[in-house]
């Protein structure tokens, strides 16, 4: 396929509501109800966080200027990182440009020909796409099919031995807002003998008494959990909860040396700026002496679930993530919906289509954060369970 052809899909795109555009550039003095933002705790625009990545720009400049190897190796990333590895419960960590970026690093380091990556249908695509392209074999199972993961496991320990095999998961299904079953994953690795990708991205600020991810949620901690395993990475972005920009892997001292020297993206790229890796510690150090910001997170991703089904719309009433979809179906239906909430109700809930979901579930999908108000949880649900009943109503 030359790229006339690939042009030509845009048409195609066009004709199935699949096709992919920039949402209206956001402005200081927007009065939009977002809710589609994954700044779940509000701290993008803490005053502290503001205030250190100032200091830090003052001290530093705007940029890195290298990689961290070459000359971009700055005060900041260091303390980030070990604070980062104390808050996950790990003996290190090494951040990363994106959680994108961490996530192909971390296989593609970790992986070498003949090993096995097993990984959920739903899993992110940095997931996906990190299995395919790490050099080892890619399978993927049903969600929640936990015996075929174990199978697909087994039979490559059994053929291949010597071979390494992963396990890698979304801690959140960042498309619906579901909790893995982590004590039934470690069982499997520890079955196996496989090693263990945790993706917490959107548990990292969210998951937990205090934040700090799926582990915490179940009781677990990563370097107990990690005894017995020939390797446990747990990847987390800066970018979501902690409101700022980057991702890191929190694992032991030897891992995050291979990855320091394999991970391609971390060799290869221009470090994040000194300025972003001191907010980001800003925003983590406010999460620690503010645990209640997750408590209350939690009470209103509730509250926002219980709103919608109170007017009328069916919602998954899954686990406390400020993750919630809202079923369309089709591809079309999901797009009119979002322009008109945004036109009518001025609420932003974006419409998630093909391929990012699998085909015929297409939705809204609803963020809730700690700066939504009860009175802005409670008009947003009156107005998307309208617009979902009127697309039913003209379906």
């Amino acid at each position: 396929m030359n790229l006339s052809d690939r042009l030509q899909e845009l048409e195609h795109w066009d004709q199935k509501g699949l096709r992919r555009h920039l949402p209206e550039a956001q402005g200081q003095d927007s009065n939009l109800l977002q809710f589609s933002s994954n700044d779940y705790l509000g701290l993008s625009r803490h005053p502290e966080v503001i205030e250190a990545a100032i200091v830090a720009t003052r001290r530093y400049g705007c940029g890195a200027t290298g990689s961290r190897l070459l000359s971009g190796n700055w005060e900041p990333h260091e303390a980030l990182e070990a604070a980062l590895a104390s808050f996950k419960g790990t003996e290190k960590a090494l951040l990363f440009n994106s959680g994108y970026s961490a996530n192909l690093g971390i296989l593609g380091g970790l992986v070498s020909p003949g090993d096995l990556v097993v990984g959920d249908k739903l899993n992110h695509a940095s997931l996906i796409d990190a299995a395919r392209n790490s050099g080892g074999e890619a399978r993927f199972f049903r969600h929640g099919d936990w015996e075929r993961a174990k199978e697909l496991l087994e039979e490559h320990q059994k053929e291949h031995p010597e071979k390494a095999r992963w396990l890698a998961l979304d801690g959140v299904f960042s498309m619906d807002g579901c909790v893995v079953d982590l004590p039934r994953a470690l069982e499997i690795a520890h079955d196996t003998q496989s090693s263990l990708l945790i993706d917490d991205a959107h548990s990292t600020g969210v998951l937990g008494e205090t934040g700090r991810g799926t582990f915490e949620h179940f009781g677990l901690k990563p370097e107990a959990s990690s005894h017995g395993l020939p390797g446990l990475v747990v990847m987390g972005t800066l970018s979501k909860a902690l409101g700022s920009a980057g991702a890191f892997a929190a694992t032991d001292s030897s891992t995050r040396e291979l990855l320091l020297n394999r991970a391609r993206p971390f060799v290869f790229s221009t470090a994040l700026p000194p300025a972003v890796a001191a907010a980001s510690l800003a925003s983590l150090r406010v999460l620690e002496r503010e645990p209640g910001r997750v408590r209350a997170l939690a009470q209103k991703a509730r509250a926002f679930r219980q709103a919608l089904e109170r007017h009328g719309a069916q919602v998954p009433q899954l686990d406390p993530t400020p993750i919630v979809p809202v079923a369309l179906a089709h591809p079309e239906r999901a797009l009119l919906a979002a322009q008109r909430l945004r036109e009518r109700a001025g609420i932003v809930a974006m419409a998630v289509r093909p391929p990012t979901v699998p085909p015929g579930t297409s939705r809204l999908r609803c963020t809730v954060t700690l700066d939504h108000s009860d009175e802005a949880l409670e008009a947003a649900a009156r107005a998307i369970s309208q617009e979902v009943l009127q697309n039913e109503d003209r379906a």
